[in-house]
């Protein structure tokens, strides 16, 4: 791309601005990708072990990413460190753990590892649950804004509750509905079903795996799951939680209803209509969970170019620099090392940093933020959105790097959570530098809006961006693109198979840097406070935080 064309975008851009938020010019961005192979290739290389947070080789990964931070212009952003530490506790599960069921045709007993995972987030060297009644709750879901109560009528108080994955009208073909149709919604979110089972005093909180509404076959459950689990340190030892989460395979599930004396697939029917009504199974659970416990502190590493006259205003690049270290072997290979997730996007994150650098200062601050404990649950940047080293009231918006582009160019661009922000203005501007269009998310119902490091901030007010190239690959089209991410979701994705590729075709990378480049790069220049739609659940928060500024 031109220097002439991205100043002429620029420029026209800046007439749909006020009067005073007009953007100066900038110069093309100079995207490296001798660094972005050189990043991606030594993070995930298996000196690096996997980057699991907290492991042994945390060290040597903070240090790496510190030095290249340093390398391209970048000052010690915590002040004067290059890290924030987010203090940390693990806890590991006995492979002895086994999900006893009694009470109905026979007893079921679903296998660690084979039926099952399970884990726990109370700090506690054993947890025992013992004859907990079994209760299936559809998909878990307490939405009062949507007249929709799985709860209801009945009281899950040290009870086992058996959850669905997704939330109930995932498998619409429209983005309507009372779940946003195909699209998933925070409450269809692992996560979310967890937090409500907690709420409601639920003793254990267990998932039914499947495959398309989960996104991910249960070998990746078993990936992230029979391992240490990390989670945030807190002063209550997290006793306000489940004693157990986990989730069982479908398979298992199935085997479990039967013995209850139910149909597992017309339950799920039932559990998709509106005024389901949580049902006991007529069995009991019991289960106990011997755990190593280990408290440990992971850092973010935070980088930052000073601006010049609005300084205490910052606009923010993220990307995680963890994966899932050691974990389960694939043909003699048991190091999971992340090169795609996210090895490139923090090689984004270091070529983006040395192209602003040379680029010059701009009038606000802007801060590169690699951040720890993405696959363990956002842990990271949840911990960095709750203690700030900047400001969030003070922080514009940004571009969050999951997942960089090495099949080549495409002609669109595919924008995550669509329709929620102004930053939606900024991509379609910065696409049609390079002629691409935008499209619709192509995989809804996965809810990737949920699933990475721009979430903790937008939960907290901050509009932060996902976007990259989309499926419509400029050689070999749509086919090919559906092809290439078919191909990394079942064979690579959080599996050993995630590694360096010599002969990836970064021009498709370079593209999306680019976009995010002259997007942060507007941002960092104007005096515009990009907000959430009118009616989007994060506006009311980010319009508090503004009113005190």
């Amino acid at each position: 791309m031109s220097a002439k064309l991205l100043t002429s975008l620029l420029l026209a851009s800046a007439l749909a601005l006020p009067a005073l938020a007009r953007p100066a010019a900038a110069p093309a961005p100079q995207i490296s990708v001798r660094t972005l192979r050189d990043v991606t290739r030594t993070l995930s290389s298996d000196a690096f072990e996997g980057r699991a947070p907290t492991s042994a080789a945390e060290p040597k990964v903070i240090a790496f990413i510190s030095d290249r931070f340093a390398k391209a212009g970048l000052k010690p952003g915590n002040k004067g460190s290059w890290t924030q530490g987010v203090p940390m506790v693990e806890i590991t599960v006995a492979p002895t753990a086994a999900l006893a069921f009694t009470g109905g045709k026979a007893p079921v007993t679903l296998a660690y590892k084979t039926d099952m995972v399970i884990s726990t987030r109370q700090v506690r060297p054993k947890v025992e649950i013992a004859n907990s009644d079994v209760v299936f709750v559809g998909y878990g879901i307490n939405a009062p804004e949507k007249a929709w109560n799985d709860y209801g009528g009945i009281d899950v108080r040290g009870k086992t509750v058996i959850i669905l994955i997704n939330d109930p009208d995932w498998q619409t073909t429209t983005l309507t509905g009372d779940f946003n149709g195909r699209a998933m919604t925070y409450y269809g979110r692992w996560t979310y079903k967890y937090e409500e089972a907690a709420r409601q005093g639920a003793a254990a909180a267990i998932i039914i795996h499947d495959t398309e509404p989960a996104a991910y076959p249960f070998g990746v459950v078993v990936s992230s799951w029979a391992k240490p689990v990390i989670n945030l340190d807190a002063q209550n030892d997290h006793m306000d939680e489940s004693k157990a989460i986990g989730w069982m395979t479908g398979e298992g599930a199935a085997r479990l209803f039967a013995s209850a004396g139910k149909d597992l697939a017309t339950m799920k029917i039932a559990a998709k209509t509106r005024g389901f009504r949580a049902m006991s199974l007529g069995l009991k659970l019991n289960v106990t969970l011997d755990n190593t416990i280990r408290r440990q502190v992971s850092q973010n590493v935070v980088g930052i170019l000073p601006g010049t006259t609005r300084a205490s205003e910052y606009v923010l690049y993220t990307a995680h620099w963890d994966h899932l270290g050691h974990c389960e072997p694939v043909k003699g290979d048991g190091i999971c090392n992340g090169a795609l997730d996210n090895a490139s996007g923090v090689a984004g994150l270091v070529a983006l940093a040395e192209a602003a650098a040379k680029s010059g200062a701009t009038p606000r601050s802007q801060v590169f933020l690699a951040v720890t404990a993405e696959e363990a649950g956002l842990l990271g940047s949840e911990y960095y959105a709750k203690h700030p080293v900047f400001p969030l009231s003070q922080t514009v918006g940004g571009v969050n790097m999951d997942v960089l582009n090495v099949r080549g160019k495409t002609r669109d661009v595919e924008v995550t959570g669509v329709g929620k922000s102004d930053l939606d203005d900024y991509v379609k501007r910065y696409a049609a530098v390079g002629g691409r269009t935008i499209s619709p998310e192509s995989t809804p119902e996965k809810g990737h809006y949920y699933r990475s490091d721009h979430f903790s901030f937008a939960k907290l007010g901050v509009p932060m961006l996902a976007a990259g190239g989309g499926e419509d690959l400029v050689v070999g089209g749509v086919a090919a693109g559906k092809a290439a991410a078919e191909d990394y979701n079942i064979n690579r994705y959080h599996k050993p198979q995630d590694e360096y590729v010599a002969r990836w075709d970064w021009s498709g990378a370079v593209q999306d840097l680019t976009m995010y480049y002259g997007i942060a790069h507007e941002l960092a220049t104007t005096n515009v406070w990009p907000n959430w739609k009118a009616g989007d659940e994060f506006r009311a928060i980010r319009d508090k935080s503004r009113a005190g500024k």
